[in-house]
C-alpha cells in the first residue's frame, strides 16, 4: 500500500493545505523497475469529507485503503475544512476551495501522479457536506469531468423551500451561504444553486453516473427523500439507496463506499457491502 501526505501551499486557499493520496502499489512478483518507469495512468476518486472533519478521515474510518489497492485506483483527500466547498471571497484572505479543487489541485494530482485526466477514469464521491456542498456541487457544475458522482447522506439543497421554514436544521447555513454570494439572486445564479443545475443535467445526452443514499435514522433523510422525488421527476437518472436503521454514521458510510466502489465498477474484493477482516490473506501458496 502506498500513502502520500502532502501539505502544499495552496494560492486558491491562500494558506497551507493538506492532502492524503493513496496510490496503487506494486504487486508480489512485479519487477520493480517496470513498475515504477511504466507510463500507465490510473483512475482516481475525488474523496470528500464532511463538517468537523478533515483529510484522514476516511484512512481512519474506514477500509478505504484496502478498497483502492486492490482496485489500481487512486484516491485524493483533501481538506476543506467547514468551508462547504465553497469560495468564501468575503473572509481575509479569501478561502476559495470550490476553484482550489478543479483549477488547482486536479492540475497538481495529473501533473505529479500516475493519474488519468480522461473523464471516463475520474469519479467523485463524499459525506454530508462533502455530498451536499461538495461531490453534488461539483458534479452538477462540471459534469464533463466526472463519470460519476456519490453522495452519501447529503443531497442538493432545495434553497426556495428551505428559506420559508426558519426552524429548518439547513435554514442558518443555507442563509450565510446566500449572504457570502451577496444575495438571494446572486446565489440563485452561481454555481451554490445546485437544485436548479439537475433538470439541465438530467437532459444531457451522456451525464455522470449518479448514486445517492442515506439512513432511515439519519436527519437528513427528509431532505433526501424530497430531493429523490425531484430527480425523478426531472428525468435524472440515478441510482438511489437506503438502508433501515442506520442514521448519519460511520457504519453506514463504510457499507456505502463500497456499494459505490462496485457502482464505479470497481468492483475486485469487495463482498456483498462488506468487508470481513477474517478474511484469510494467501501469499506464494502460505497464510500471512
Amino acid at each position: 500500500m502506498t500513502l502520500v501526505h502532502l501539505n502544499v501551499r495552496s494560492w486558491c486557499l491562500n494558506t497551507n493545505t493538506d492532502i492524503a493520496i493513496i496510490l496503487p502499489s506494486i504487486k508480489q512478483g512485479e519487477d520493480v523497475k517496470t513498475f515504477y518507469q511504466s507510463s500507465k495512468k490510473y483512475p482516481v476518486l475525488w474523496l470528500l469529507h464532511g463538517t468537523l472533519g478533515c483529510y484522514n478521515d476516511y484512512l481512519r474510518r474506514t477500509n478505504i485503503e484496502l478498497y483502492a489497492t486492490e482496485n489500481d485506483l487512486i484516491v485524493v483527500m483533501p481538506s476543506a475544512m467547514n468551508s462547504n466547498y465553497s469560495n468564501w471571497s468575503q473572509v481575509i484572505p479569501p478561502f476559495n476551495m470550490f476553484d482550489y479543487l478543479t483549477e488547482e489541485l486536479m492540475p497538481l494530482i495529473y501533473g505529479w501522479f500516475p493519474a488519468s485526466d480522461k473523464r471516463e477514469d475520474n469519479f467523485i464521491c463524499g459525506l454530508s457536506m462533502g455530498a451536499r456542498g461538495g461531490a453534488s456541487k461539483f458534479g452538477f457544475n462540471y459534469p464533463e469531468r466526472f463519470a460519476g458522482v456519490a453522495c452519501m447522506s447529503g443531497v442538493p439543497s432545495d434553497i426556495r423551500e428551505i428559506l420559508k421554514n426558519p426552524n429548518h436544521p439547513m435554514y442558518e447555513r443555507e442563509k450565510m451561504t446566500i449572504d457570502q454570494a451577496g444575495g438571494l439572486e446572486k446565489f440563485l445564479n452561481s454555481y451554490e444553486n445546485v437544485w436548479d443545475k439537475v433538470a439541465d443535467v438530467a437532459k444531457l445526452e451522456n451525464p455522470p453516473q449518479f448514486y445517492f443514499c442515506c439512513g432511515t435514522q439519519d436527519g437528513v433523510y427528509p431532505n433526501y427523500l424530497h430531493f429523490k422525488e425531484y430527480a425523478q421527476s426531472v428525468g435524472l437518472k440515478a441510482t438511489f439507496d437506503e438502508r433501515e436503521g442506520y442514521a448519519h454514521e460511520w457504519r453506514f458510510w463504510e457499507l456505502e463506499i463500497q456499494e459505490i466502489l462496485k457502482f464505479f465498477g470497481f468492483d475486485k474484493g469487495i463482498v456483498h457491502g462488506q468487508y470481513d477482516p477474517r478474511e484469510e490473506v494467501k501469499m506464494e501458496g502460505r497464510l500471512i
